[in-house]
């Protein structure tokens, strides 16, 4: 191996503000590694104090960093799922109602070979992207287009795989008219009682109903840096301040981080990325979560429907009960 293809992995900006000195390491690195004539040992040397830093800012984050880190342009969506830890990925538009859109993907695919039923609200990488995405925020079209797939998923028995990263379910006026409330209300009631095993991630954002309309599983599991909440922190400190100027000293006492939610009981388990966040290695990001997917599909696969369902509805049920 030359100490050329050594070089660090540096995501693309924009940079956070606590990645800077880890960013700006790893570009010193990057520069003294093309114009000197260093050895393999100090190349280990440096990358190792980079690692060591990255440890260091790792070790400090906060709540309100998680969400930073959730929201950063670059990291996987759903469609970069889609693409590296699915194969035969074959997408299905339309609500055969309305319209098809473009927030919400689903399709059938394979997970080595096992066929699954995919589902996740998508984002966009560039602003023409994301306006087409609507910034990853699903209108009622896209949920009963992802009814649609969990209806095809029982007829022929497919597990469900459901991805989630958005700041919420689309609250324009249009959405309202066409029965926003209703249709994640449907969903809600067709996955409690879904016949197959469903397995269910939150990758980034996980905000509010938009999260919940395709977030009833079996299995609940979330990367390290995503979020879980019914409402975002800038909603919340403009419920209670008038502004979101508390956005930050509110995320501490609203538990939606992946550890305050996994002592809570509301998800299963917290899927570790990437040193840095899932952005700076993608790949060992994809190879993390097709892992976690399999073992958890292999396990639900093995339990009957009856059973299957009344624990998950059990599961449900048993949020926020009080002993």
């Amino acid at each position: 191996m030359t100490v050329q293809s050594k070089l660090p992995k540096v995501p693309k900006g924009p940079y956070l503000d606590f990645e800077q000195p880890v960013i700006e390491l790893a570009h010193r690195i990057e520069d003294l590694m093309r114009n000197s004539n260093i050895t393999s040992s100090d190349v280990k040397e440096l990358i190792s104090k980079k690692k060591k830093l990255q440890k260091k800012v790792h070790s400090k984050l906060t709540p309100w960093h998680r969400i930073e880190l959730a929201r950063r342009a670059g990291r996987p969506y759903t469609l970069d799922y889609a693409t590296n830890i699915f194969s035969d990925f074959v997408e299905i538009h339309g609500d055969r109602r309305y319209a098809d859109d473009p927030a919400m993907i689903t399709g059938l695919a394979k997970l080595d070979n096992q066929s699954v039923v995919l589902v996740g609200t998508q984002k966009g990488k560039d602003t023409q992207e994301s306006i087409k995405r609507n910034f990853g925020m699903a209108n009622p079209e896209g949920y009963r287009k992802a009814a649609r797939a969990f209806r095809l998923a029982e007829k022929f028995n497919i597990p469900v795989v459901s991805l989630i990263d958005t700041p919420g379910a689309y609250p324009g006026i249009g959405a309202e008219e066409r029965g926003q409330a209703q249709s994640i209300a449907e969903n809600l009631k067709i996955m409690a009682t879904l016949k197959v095993p469903v397995v269910v991630v939150i990758t980034g954002e996980g905000a509010s109903g938009g999260a919940l309309g395709i977030g009833v599983g079996d299995r609940i599991l979330m990367l390290e840096n995503s979020w879980y909440c019914v409402i975002t922190p800038e909603a919340c400190s403009a419920i209670l301040w008038g502004d979101n100027s508390k956005k930050q000293e509110v995320c501490g006492v609203m538990k939606l981080t992946p550890d305050a939610l996994k002592k809570l009981g509301i998800i299963d388990k917290i899927i570790p990325e990437p040193l840095g966040g899932a952005h700076w290695d993608p790949d060992l990001m994809y190879s993390t979560l097709k892992s976690a997917l399999v073992q958890e599909i292999s396990q639900l696969k093995k339990v009957s429907t009856d059973e299957l369902i009344e624990q998950r509805i059990s599961k449900f049920s048993s949020i926020g009960a009080l002993s």
